[in-house]
């Protein structure tokens, strides 16, 4: 048995006429060993199946659909394409949104707004094109934040590619708004129609800026 092929042969003190017995052991502690290896294996299986459920549980119950905003003023087209999370609970200004950084102002992928006219918002011109919108909030004060690029993972902020930065306008809800969204809209009462407004709304909290068309 020694000349075949793939054969080990145990060691002198087992071999001989020990040797069937030999083998039986050494058979026997392979096999125990085979199937508490296969449960272990078994167990992380069933480990990682459990965590990765609980995970998927957790990401569909707290989705962020897609959303958009879309208003025609003064003639010109301006739309704002985001993703709308929800509150579920959680307290979202200074916590799940922290106060002075930088946010993606909505969720998974960087906000756009895109503007058939050249606009003034608040007082910055902002010629016509496609823009990622993101804020800086504060409890006091907030920014509006127009950056070059578009399509970016809504983490990928990049300051250098910042167009400009205005100043937006605070109001407090009296009820809170549990999904977020992004509101435009004419001005009521504008006489030449070319004037409105956009409106960042969650929980509490209305950041707004006057919005004007350009022609």
């Amino acid at each position: 048995m020694r000349g075949r092929p793939g054969y080990v042969a145990l060691p002198e003190e087992l071999a001989g006429q020990s040797g069937t017995p030999a083998i039986r052991y050494t058979i026997g502690v392979e096999l125990r060993m085979t199937r508490k290896s296969m449960s272990l294996v078994t167990g992380f299986a069933a480990l990682a199946a459990a965590l990765t459920f609980t995970a998927s549980a957790s990401a569909q119950r707290y989705t962020s659909p897609p959303a958009s905003a879309s208003a025609v003023v003064g003639g010109d087209r301006i739309t704002i394409d985001y993703y709308a999370p929800s509150m579920h609970g959680r307290k979202i200004m200074g916590n799940l949104v922290p106060y002075d950084e930088v946010w993606c102002t909505g969720a998974n992928w960087a906000t756009k707004i895109t503007t058939e006219a050249d606009l003034d918002v608040n007082g910055l011109k902002l010629p016509k094109g496609s823009y990622s919108i993101w804020t800086l909030p504060n409890e006091k004060q907030w920014m509006l934040i127009f950056n070059k690029q578009t399509g970016q993972f809504h983490l990928n902020y990049d300051e250098s590619q910042d167009f400009a930065r205005v100043k937006m306008n605070l109001k407090t809800l009296p009820s809170p708004v549990e999904t977020f969204k992004i509101e435009v809209q004419p001005a009521e009462g504008s006489a030449s129609g070319n004037k409105g407004n956009l409106s960042v709304l969650w929980e509490n909290t209305d950041a707004w800026v006057p919005i004007t068309v350009l022609h």
